[in-house]
Order: C-alpha cells, then structure tokens, then sequence
C-alpha cells in the first residue's frame, strides 16, 4: 500500500531518522514508538506531505485517503456537533454546502445542481449524516446532543468529535496521535473495538502499553537515529528489542576478547624469533577485524525514587458523606471512603462522574457541599494535578528557581541534581515554566514530590504526558514507595501494575 525506502528525516545536522525502509499494508496497525522529540509526530507529518523527507523515497497509491487526528479543527465553537463531524468527509461536505449555496438562490441553476446532486452520490454522501451520527454514539455523545454547539462540551468530548470528524471520511490511511488522551476507559475500549474492525491501514502514536498491545499488529520503533519494524503487539516487541540488543552487546564484547586475547599475544611474543611469524599474522588478524560500533537509543527514563521521612497512621484518611454539586449536576452523593496505611488505591470511572472532585475535595483544594474528610496521624500528602497549572503557579519563574523555592536550606548542587534525575541538564534548569512542554511539566512536579517526602501521594491522571520510559520507570518506583498511593488514571496497564484495591 505504502512503501518507504531509505527515508530520512533531517534538521540542518541533527538526524532523526535515516535508511528508513518498510511498507504499510492495508488492514494492518501500526504502533508507532519512541522517546519524547525522536522522530514520531514528524513521520507523520512526512507521511500527510506536511514535511518534506531529506532524502529516500515514499510511494503511496494515487487517490489515497488519509485521515489525521487534529487539534481544533472546526469553523467555530458554535458550530452544531453534527455538522463539525461531517466536515470530516470534505468532498461531501464541500458539495452539501455548494447544493445549499444554489438552493438557496432564487432560480437555481438545474444543471449545477444535478452536478453537485451527482457528486454527492458517487461519494456515498446521502449517509454521511446517518454515518456521523452512528460514529459520534459509539464514541459516547448521544443522539440527543448532535444538533448542540461544540461549545456545550467539555474539552474530553470534544476531542472525541474530532476523532469522529476523522473516522467519517472513510479513510485508507488512519494516523492518530496519541488517540487515548482525556478519554476514560470504557471509550478507549471502543476505541479498540472500532480499530480491529478498521478495514484500511493505521498508523498509531501512543504511550498506553495496553493499548497498543490490544490494537497493533506491528510496531514502529523510531530509536538509533532509524525506524525499525517488528511484526507484534507492544509486549512483544519490547521482548524482541531488548533480545536484539544484547545478543548485539554479547557478540561485540566476545569480539572486544579475542582482539585483547590477539592483541596480548602479539605483544608477548612479537620480539621472540621463534613466535615472530606468528605474532605478525595475528597482528593482520586483528586488523581484518570489524567491532560494530553500537548506536545510543534515543530513550531516556527519569530516575524516580519515591521516600518518606516518616510513617503515617494506620488509618490515613477517612471521608464521609461527601456530596458535591457543580449547579444542576451533582458528581458525588453522600460518598465515603477509608483508606489504610500502604494501600495503593485506584479510583476509575468514566469522564465526568467526580473522581478528580473526589481527590481535590480529600488533599483540601475543593470544599464538599456536605460531608467530612480527615486525615489520620502524622499523615503528609503530596497532591499531583491533573492540569498542572494547578501545582505551577508562578509560570514567570524557571525549572531551577521552582525546585529550589521548595527546599531552599540545600545548596545549588543538590538541587541540580534532583532536577538531573528527572531530565533536566544543562540550560534546561533555566527553562521559564511557561515554556515546558506536558511532560516536562509532569516530571518537575514529580521532582518536588520527590524531595518533599510526603507518606502518602494522591495523583491525578499522573501518566498523561509521559512517555513510555517515564511510565515503566514511575511504576517501577511506586511499586517500591514505602507510602500510601491514591490515584485516578484511566491507562489500564498502569492501574493493573500498581492497584491493590478500585475504588470505581
């Protein structure tokens, strides 16, 4: 279907993939992999002609249809939810709204309509309503909203409009760029559900581990300065990857021996005539051979490790009766939750039912209507917002003045090196926090909670902008946390490694 052949991707002289060379074939879905800034979102790009490749060749059938997940693409936020997921389909929508434009003159022009009335139909256009709505109801937004501006949803469902808006142009190419945040879990396994069903080709950016292990057949590894494809979900190319490279690192090192083991002969007996000769032909030997030199992978991973400077209570919070209302709409009634010291308690539901009212009403951000929360001995709490502009107040500042605001007794050292664990070297300490990307943002919270020490961490959707090395890495570290853990998230991989008890 696709075919790329020794692709390239250059800017001025930083490489971010080279030799790339693979096909995308139609009823396949392709994981697409790699650290944050290696490549993923510009191959794309490439792929939908926004970019242009360095060098290499991409072919595609002629009349393809691609389809791309995008940001705000709508005429304006009054715009009915219908009508902005049929502009998904533009060659139908474009000649629905030319059939309008001469129905709406006085003498319309007969043969121009009929044109247009024909284009409509060779385009299956006279479904495209009834295609739109049936997409919007799977992804959740009821018949009964279709005809109600964008603006009466919040930015979750929104997105899912746009995902329709995608779906509904039927595309051959599906591209989908992080295709499961903001949503909940039960639309992410529709989501899986409509991907297994897609007859055409889809290539995927995600860091949802279960994700990708439930929809990818294939997986795109963008690392080594290449793109690299393995046949297999996610699991299984995490298997192959790391088998790869240490039967690589094996048959470098043993290679490394025998030129030592060569090296040491020659040296040994290169002046004794009885082992001259044999000390030259070693000597040509080692010359003939070859050590690969390995390239460094892309990826990095911060260095969580998560302490406590001293034990709660066995009882750590107690909430009862809690009630909270946002006008007409009540999220919670008369709610009560215990939690125990060393719990790891994870709290799931779909969008919009109160778990983020929930933890903001337990860490004191958030006034109940009705009910009591308290927290046990000596308990002390680190809180993670979802939107982190809750937790970055002063975006003047930098990543370095944060930090160091918190634990202002140590000296410039120390908090360097904090801010290192988490990804922050050089100039980076200098960034202005209103320059930081979603995962930047994530990873200097993250390091604030680690110096502050807290015994008990409540962490609202903690994995929405980390990459999968940070993921691994935070899940790793929580398991190891001596604490007490509450969280909301809906990556399923994530609750499953952690949770030792739901709270739905």
């Amino acid at each position: 279907m696709i075919s790329l052949s020794n692709l390239t991707k250059a800017y001025g002289e930083r490489t971010l993939f080279s030799g790339a060379t693979f096909r995308l074939e139609r009823g396949n879905r392709y994981g697409l992999v790699g650290a944050n800034g290696s490549g993923k979102s510009t191959l794309l790009d490439v792929l939908t002609g926004e970019e242009p490749a360095s060098d290499g060749e991409l072919s595609m059938p002629t009349g393809i249809r691609i389809g791309v997940l995008v940001q705000d693409r709508y005429e304006s936020d009054d715009q009915p939810i219908l009508d902005a997921t049929m502009m998904g389909d533009a060659a139908v929508w474009q000649a629905i709204r030319e059939k309008d434009a001469l129905l709406a003159q006085e003498k319309p022009d007969t043969h121009a309509l009929a044109a247009v009335e024909d284009r409509i139909a060779h385009h299956d256009g006279y479904t495209l309503e009834a295609r739109a709505s049936a997409i919007l109801e799977g992804l959740g937004i009821p018949t009964a909203v279709h005809r109600q501006p964008l603006s009466s949803l919040s930015g979750g469902f929104k997105l899912r409009v746009l995902l329709a808006q995608t779906l509904v142009g039927k595309p051959d190419l599906l591209l989908l760029d992080e295709p499961t945040n903001h949503l909940d879990i039960l639309t992410i396994r529709w989501r899986e559900g409509f991907l297994e069903r897609f007859e055409g080709c889809a290539v995927i950016v995600s860091h949802d581990h279960r994700f990708l292990d439930n929809v990818a057949t294939h997986i795109l590894d963008v690392d080594y300065e290449t793109i690299t494809l393995y046949h297999g979900n996610y699991t299984r190319f995490a298997a192959e990857k790391k088998l790869t490279r240490e039967r690589k690192e094996a048959e470098i090192e043993r290679q490394q021996e025998i030129v030592a083991q060569k090296k040491a002969f020659v040296e040994r007996f290169r002046a004794k005539a009885t082992k001259a000769r044999q000390a030259q032909s070693r000597a040509k030997q080692i010359e003939k051979i070859e050590i690969e030199e390995l390239a460094q992978s892309s990826r990095r991973a911060p260095l969580f490790r998560f302490e406590i400077q001293r034990p709660s209570g066995k009882d750590v919070v107690t909430a009862e009766g809690l009630t909270k209302a946002y006008g007409p709409k009540k999220v919670l009634t008369e709610a009560s939750v215990a939690v125990r010291r060393g719990e790891r308690v994870g709290v799931i539901g779909a969008n919009g039912l109160g778990k983020s009212t929930l933890l903001k009403i337990l860490v004191e951000r958030l006034k109940p209507d009705a009910g009591t929360v308290t927290w046990g001995y000596q308990a002390s709490v680190g809180y993670f917002a979802q939107d982190h502009h809750d937790l970055l107040d002063d975006e003047t500042g930098t990543v370095l003045d944060y930090l160091w605001s918190v634990i202002p007794q140590e000296p410039t050292s120390f908090v360097r090196g904090q801010l290192g664990r988490m990804l922050f070297s050089g100039e980076d300490v200098d960034k202005k926090i209103k320059a930081l990307s979603g995962g930047e943002a994530a990873r200097l919270i993250f390091s604030r909670l680690i110096v502050q020490k807290p015994n008990v961490l409540v962490l609202d959707e903690p994995t929405n902008h980390l990459d999968m090395e940070s993921i691994e890495a935070l899940v790793e570290a929580l398991k190891g946390y001596p604490g007490t853990l509450i969280f909301v998230s809906h990556d399923r991989w994530f609750v499953s490694e952690l949770a030792t008890r739901i709270i739905e």
